[in-house]
């Protein structure tokens, strides 16, 4: 199991935000959790990602209990896909020197040119795009840049948090074609959280429904009011 999360809840004042989530991940699967927006979900991520403190239970990474971890050595276990990816870069440094940055932080600095731009071809971009700043290149290229970094360190979990949400349809279809394959080849485990029901038929094995701070299973009769979610 990569990712076991136990009894989680947050808080905002009185406001109960996530109340007891549990829910499990396997290598290779994608778990989609669905919810309407302001619903808490970008809160579980960050909550998963150890960017903010839960108020109460437990994460397991691979076996790890990493609830209250100042250690940032996990994050050679999981990454994480943001909603807009220009934001996730600086911008005053290429394409190809953010990508080498985890790269250098846990594998080392061997032949980092070559493996920035193999990892570049791997997410559909010309090599070329190494020299490229953020803002030379347009929201789809920029996350498959995102995703290039994401998977640059083998990562065992990636966090994808409304990653296609800021892109159009056409370009959220190849997003999210480019992640499944991606994940299907080097078995990583998928938590894939966004308001768009219709993007998780695409490439989620399982889906949970973040409703009232809990999450449910997806019933047939929900499944028909969560899809009108979608925008």
């Amino acid at each position: 199991m990569i990712l076991q999360v136990e009894h989680i809840k947050k808080f905002f004042g009185e406001r109960i935000i996530l109340d007891d989530i549990n829910f499990y991940l396997d290598a290779g699967e994608c778990l989609g959790i669905v919810g309407l927006s302001g619903g808490g979900k970008s809160t579980l991520a960050k909550i998963i990602a150890r960017l903010t403190d839960c108020d109460g239970g437990k994460i397991f990474l691979c076996g790890e209990d990493i609830t209250h971890s100042n250690d940032n050595d996990f994050y050679r276990d999981m990454q994480m896909i943001f909603q807009m990816p220009e934001d996730s870069f600086n911008p005053r440094r290429t394409l190809g020197a953010s990508i080498a940055e985890p790269i250098k932080n846990f594998l080392g600095k061997e032949n980092l040119r070559g493996r920035v731009e193999n990892l570049l071809m791997e997410v559909g971009l010309p090599k070329s795009y190494a020299e490229r700043y953020p803002r030379e290149v347009s929201g789809g290229e920029c996350q498959r840049a995102a995703i290039a970094r994401a998977i640059s360190i083998n990562p065992k979990l990636l966090i994808c948090d409304e990653a296609t949400s800021a892109l159009d349809v056409t370009i959220q279809a190849q997003v999210v074609a480019l992640i499944k394959k991606l994940c299907a080849e080097k078995n990583i485990a998928c938590l894939f959280i966004t308001h768009d029901l219709a993007i998780l038929k695409k490439i989620a094995d399982r889906v949970l429904v973040l409703e009232d701070g809990e999450l449910k299973n997806l019933s047939e009769s929900k499944f028909k009011e969560v899809l009108q979610w979608s925008d």
